[in-house]
Formats: structure tokens, sequence, C-alpha cells
């Protein structure tokens, strides 16, 4: 398969997802203030953004809506407070975990919702009952992905199996999704092909959700662009859960395409950002974070790692192998 375009065209059926709520929601427990997500909100209409993810739609049997953000809900009525009817040409995304939402009773129909894409969310062995939920998204009048996580720890014939379970689905867009921050340039590419490929067979678009553990998130997003992934991920100075993702001022700096626009991110950056990682939220590339992406491993044991303050990379090191 050859590369789509150049550094010098512009591919239109690129769209951009700021993640930055959902994905950095996992660093500050969705401890968001209104003012950053709707300075947020009016920075990416600004930079041309084309999706904005505003958080999770959690199941509030199984989390307490008194210890979590209101992000990691996405009521309708707090999405409207920042939105209004969202009179812009950005979209709204909200995600769905596979196993922690209740698909049934929490969305109302898209004729009464802001909300405009669903991403759900599950590991490769939960596609059954992701489809069960895309159905029903896609029976509510919604845009719907799936986000298959965790994809570098699944065989080839899973992969291939889900793709064709995907592909007689009413899902609009499925998402390669490196977790782990495991793959490199290479690797991702050729996975990237497989799902191109899949997607040109179905009619499906493809995007990439990248992490940083191994500071490749913006390598392999444009990478995996450049074989035809059309929807990239990134978030506002890479903020996500762990070490993070793609910065969206690196891909925004990146595409060809006029309609975006890098001014507003600085703004917000210097405004909001930076006061962020001063009151001590902590994301981004660390070593600790390179192990467990180079180990293919989930970043939990990183994650409190981080959390205690330790700096004994080589006790860690050697602890995490022996879980090989």
């Amino acid at each position: 398969m050859s590369r789509k375009g150049n550094l010098m065209t512009v591919r239109q059926d690129i769209k951009v997802v700021d993640a930055t709520i959902r994905d950095g929601g996992l660093c500050n427990n969705f401890e968001f203030t209104d003012e950053f997500v709707r300075e947020l909100y009016n920075t990416n209409i600004r930079c041309g953004v084309d999706y904005m993810e505003f958080g999770y739609k959690a199941s509030k049997n199984l989390f307490n809506e008194n210890e979590f953000g209101k992000w990691k809900f996405c009521n309708e009525e707090d999405l409207r407070s920042i939105v209004g009817d969202n009179d812009s040409p950005m979209k709204i995304a909200v995600m769905a975990d596979v196993g922690r939402c209740d698909f049934k009773t929490d969305f109302l129909p898209k004729s009464e919702s802001v909300i405009d894409l669903v991403r759900v969310a599950c590991y490769i062995h939960q596609i059954p009952a992701a489809l069960e939920m895309i159905e029903h998204f896609h029976s509510l009048g919604y845009e719907t992905s799936c986000n298959i996580m965790a994809i570098s720890q699944a065989s080839d014939a899973q992969i291939d199996s889900a793709l064709e379970m995907l592909g007689n689905s009413n899902v609009d867009v499925v998402y390669l999704v490196d977790s782990y921050g495991y793959f490199y340039p290479e690797s991702a590419a050729e996975l990237a092909k497989k799902y191109v490929e899949f997607g040109e067979k179905y009619n499906k678009l493809i995007g990439f959700h990248a992490h940083n553990n191994q500071n490749l998130a913006f390598a392999n997003t444009i990478e995996t662009m450049s074989y035809g992934v059309s929807f990239l991920d990134a978030t506002v100075s890479g903020m996500g859960r762990g070490a993070g993702n793609c910065q969206m001022e690196l891909l925004l700096g990146f595409l060809r395409n006029p309609k975006y626009s890098l001014y507003a991110l600085f703004t917000f950056i210097e405004k909001y950002m930076l006061p962020l990682k001063a009151q001590g939220v902590k994301w981004g590339f660390d070593i600790q974070y390179m192990i467990t992406g180079q180990l293919n491993q989930h970043p939990r044991e990183a994650i409190a790692f981080t959390k205690d303050g330790r700096t004994d990379y080589c006790n860690f090191y050697k602890n995490i192998s022996d879980n090989e």
C-alpha cells in the first residue's frame, strides 16, 4: 500500500479529534473548571479542530458522582452549559466503555442531544458487547466509533476476526489504539495498512490514538496518517493518562490544511496548561513509562510509581521485568 499524499498536500479526509478532557481527565480525576473546559471548547473552534471529546458517559451505578469531576459522566445539562446548542462546525464526542456505562438508559436520542459522536471503547475480547452498543447508538442517530484498546497484545487472528465483525456493523470509524505506547512507526504503519485495507473493503474510516511512552506518539500518528488513517487523536500539551498522548500543537503544526491554526492554542497553553502543571497535575514522558511501553505492559504500575514520587528506576525495571 502506497502513502497517501505528501508533505506539500492537503488531505481533505483528515479529522482532528481533541481528547484533552477525556484522556487528560484521567490525570486529575476530571476536576476541570468550567472556565477551563469552555475556553478549550472555544480554542478548538478557533483552531479548526473537527471533534472535541468531553469525557466519559460512565455508569452512575458503578461510579460515585461525588468522587469524580462532571466530565466522567457528561450529563446533557453539563455539556449544554458549555456549548449551548453548539452553533459551530466542530462536533461533540463522548466515550462509552464496554461494561462501564448504562448505554440503554443514559443516552438521549441524537435529536435531543448536543452529542454527535459516541466512541465505544473495548478490549478485543469485548467486541460482541461493543457491537451491541454500536448498533444501539446508531439506532439513536449518533455517529459511532469502535476504539479497540491494547491492540498491541492481540494476535493477528484476533484482529482479523474483530475487523470482519466490525465491517458487518453500522460503525462509522474504527480506531487503532496504542494503549501502552508500545509501537514504533514501522509497526504502527503495518497495522495501519491492515486497518485501512479493511476500511476500504467495508467503507469504514480509520482512526489512530497514540500514547507517548517512548516519545513516539506524534511520529506514530503522522506515520499512520500517511497510509490513510484519517481520524487523528491529540491532546493539548499531550495531556493524558500516564505518558500522555500526541501533542495537539505538534499535529496542527504539521498538517498543511489552512483550516488549522495554532495561535489560539498557544494562548490557551500559556493561560491554562502551564498553571495546571504548576498545580502538580502530572503527565508526560518519563523513564517508568518508557519501561512499560517497551515491555508492552499496562502503565498502572508506572502511574503508581509516579504518584509515589519514586525515582528508583533500576528497582522498578527489575521488578516489572520479573513480570514478563
